[in-house]
């Protein structure tokens, strides 16, 4: 439990601030290349969030 709630904050604060870094370069490509590795990152935390939640596949 505890390493998945560090795992989900470092992959949070990372997403969020790539995100942030990607936005302020305006026109510029590489910004959308950080901002989409940003959220990847947003979207792992989310999955981890959600890993306990899940309904077992039968």
């Amino acid at each position: 439990m505890g390493l998945r709630a560090v795992l989900m904050a470092v992959f949070f604060l990372v997403g969020m601030c790539l995100l942030i870094i990607g936005w302020k370069m305006t026109g510029q490509l590489k910004g959308l290349g950080i901002m989409v590795v940003g959220l990847i990152l947003l979207l792992t935390a989310l999955l981890l969030y959600n890993k306990p939640f899940e309904d077992p596949k039968e």
